[in-house]
């Protein structure tokens, strides 16, 4: 019996390594996880410094510690990794946002198209999507791309398929194309080959 009344070896971590805290946890990882942090606190600093503008000194300081001190607390929770701060798809955004961009201008431009026709062009529908992505990031992805792309809202997301409600059949017909679902799988990659 221990000395807070629990029998000894009666508490167990909920996953292995749970107990050993961030610094074993980091070795485990290795390089991966310093590049993580690296890359958020960089991130941290040009939102930071974006939103703010200032550059006197003091501020900066002060401004680095803060990003210093959640950098840190995001590592001791460990939240800091391949789902929670996904830099293996970075290079892949370069290609894909622009995309996406376009695809969004050229909806917009239908939308208006179809709510001013006197013909009324507006034909709405729910339809299923497969969704090829293999984790819940790449579902995330295409379900948001889908959302932001107007005449088109992702309703459900279940065991790989996409509930979509267009408000046009051209916003359908593009969606049942599959080329959005095939270029947000090329975005989502495969952590495990970027390492």
């Amino acid at each position: 019996m221990g000395l807070d009344g629990i029998p000894n070896g009666s508490i167990r971590p909920s996953r292995p390594g749970a107990l050993d805290g961030p610094e074993t946890d980091m070795g485990r990882r290795g390089n991966i996880g310093v590049l993580h942090a690296i890359s958020l606190a960089i991130g941290l600093a040009a939102l930071w410094w974006l939103l703010s503008g200032y550059t006197i000194p003091l501020i900066l300081a002060l401004g680095a510690g803060s990003i210093a001190l959640v950098v840190y607390i995001a590592h001791r929770m460990d939240v800091i990794d391949h789902e929670g701060h996904p830099i293996h798809v970075t290079w892949r955004w370069a290609t894909y946002m622009p995309w996406l961009g376009k695809e969004i201008l050229m909806a917009n431009i239908d939308v208006v198209k179809a709510v001013l026709s006197p013909k009324g062009r507006v034909h709405t529908s729910v339809f299923r999507t497969k969704a090829t992505q293999k984790t819940e990031l790449g579902h995330v992805i295409y379900a948001n791309s889908i959302t932001l792309t107007p005449g088109t809202v992702t309703l459900e997301v279940e065991d790989g398929v996409m509930i979509v409600h267009a408000l046009t059949r051209g916003a359908a017909d593009g969606l049942k194309s599959g080329e959005m679902d095939r270029r947000c799988t090329a975005v989502e990659g495969h952590p495990e080959e970027d390492r």
